[in-house]
């Protein structure tokens, strides 16, 4: 390529993952409005107030394991007819989800069919999802070039962290702009119509992207599908799934558990809770570029094997530091503290698996595995979570977050730095 055309192209690709990521920003904030939500729509869901909150958690759960069946159709679709496509589908569907949780009315208005409605509103949601992680893990890595890709493709991270910032900032200018009553009868809703909105002007943004040099240039001759995906990359994909056991577990337990850890466990109340968990996600959301840019200078093995042994070694005592944590700066602190830790798995970890496999079956290959695992390890974190405290040994729980990371770990020091290695290059 001459320099004249190198230069065209980088206005190109940073508009390209500007774009991207901005979509990407919306459909995580649609996913985690359900979680910074929870202890306002149960009770308007599940008649058992003794049981709501688990319910609750449980249906959260429920949509992580419609991501594998969304990972593996829509990565299907993405490999055969474009990232843009797959990227266009995937908030289609979430716009519907959150719709749907925004206008049906509650169990005391029509009966079981508000709980059956809102487990198919995150199903469709828990498929949106599937299908975006792939990609526009795939779209984001393959639209930067070599010397920064570890840096551009953070960007699917800062974007997911903040769709969750967004979620949690939406909740405490409601708190702050309505009357507790009100917010519970009636405003929780506010949060899931806004991002049915916002998703509707993201896919006129998407469809508008371009299309990747990698997806035109891909073998047209070679199979696609899950099939040909564990059979002719048994390694690779095995590899994803247990690269990302850790990593999605020890994400969901730093983030999202802590809301209600700090209130029902170390009793803050929730306006507290949320704007310590806010004020920590910004912090993690500020210096994912920076773990991206390092690890192109580094490698990426190094950052994964960091949070590796870190996450061993100060997991389960960060968690017990939380239990008895007085001040929103000590709980603060001990949130960075963990999140700064996971960093080395969330920066790198959409590049790193992008870089495992060629173009024809790229998307699948990211989408699928990862989303197994994320729906075994990570959508059950606050189920598990939860459970734990419901028998009387919530400490279990820190344990099983240091044993997972501890496995993913195993696999970091096995596997060889995709930098080095990536099947990007070859495109």
């Amino acid at each position: 390529m001459t320099s004249a055309a190198s230069a065209s192209l980088k206005p190109h690709r940073l508009r390209s993952i500007l774009g991207g990521s901005a979509g990407n920003l919306v459909e995580w904030y649609d996913w985690y409005a359900y979680a910074v939500l929870t202890t306002y729509l149960a009770p308007h869901y599940f008649p058992d107030d003794a049981s709501k909150d688990l319910n609750a958690w449980a249906v959260f759960a429920v949509g992580f394991f419609m991501r594998p069946i969304g990972g593996w159709l829509m990565g299907v679709y993405g490999d055969r007819k474009g990232r843009k496509a797959g990227l266009t589908l995937s908030v289609t569907l979430m716009c519907l989800g959150s719709l749907m949780i925004a206008l049906t009315p509650g169990y005391q208005t029509i009966g079981a069919w508000a709980t059956v409605s809102l487990i198919v509103a995150r199903l469709i949601q828990g498929l949106s999802l599937g299908g975006e992680y792939g990609a526009s893990a795939t779209y984001l890595s393959e639209m930067a070039g070599k010397k920064h890709r570890g840096f551009f493709s953070s960007f699917q991270y800062v974007t997911l962290i903040s769709g969750q910032l967004v979620a949690l900032l939406v909740l405490l200018i409601l708190q702050a702009a309505m009357s507790e009553a009100d917010l519970r009868e009636w405003g929780w809703r506010i949060p899931f119509a806004l991002g049915g909105v916002l998703a509707v002007i993201v896919f006129w943004l998407r469809r508008r992207l371009a299309e990747t040099e990698s997806f035109a240039n891909r073998d047209t001759t070679r199979r696609t599908g899950a099939a040909a995906l564990f059979f002719e990359h048994p390694r690779e994909a095995l590899t994803v799934m247990l690269l990302t056991a850790g990593g999605t577990l020890a994400f969901y337990a730093y983030t999202i558990y802590p809301i209600v850890f700090l209130k029902k466990t170390a009793g803050f109340s929730d306006a507290a809770a949320t704007q310590v968990n806010a004020a920590a996600l910004f912090v993690f959301m500020a210096i994912q570029p920076l773990a991206g840019a390092l690890s192109d200078r580094i490698g990426r093995k190094p950052l994964m094997v960091a949070f590796g042994v870190l996450g061993v070694i100060f997991s389960y005592p960060i968690f017990v530091s939380l239990e008895g944590v007085q001040s929103g700066v000590a709980a603060f602190g001990l949130m960075v503290a963990a999140l700064v830790i996971v960093t080395g798995y969330t920066s790198i970890n959409a590049v790193v698996k992008a870089e495992l496999f060629p173009a024809h079956i790229r998307t699948l290959g990211v989408a699928l595995p990862y989303a197994l695992a994320n729906a075994i390890f990570g959508g059950t974190a606050p189920f598990v979570a939860q459970k734990f405290k419901d028998s009387g040994w919530e400490r279990g729980f820190y344990w099983y977050v240091t044993a997972m990371i501890a496995v993913s770990l195993v696999t970091y020091l096995k596997m060889r730095d995709t930098a080095k290695h990536s099947r990007i290059l070859e495109d």
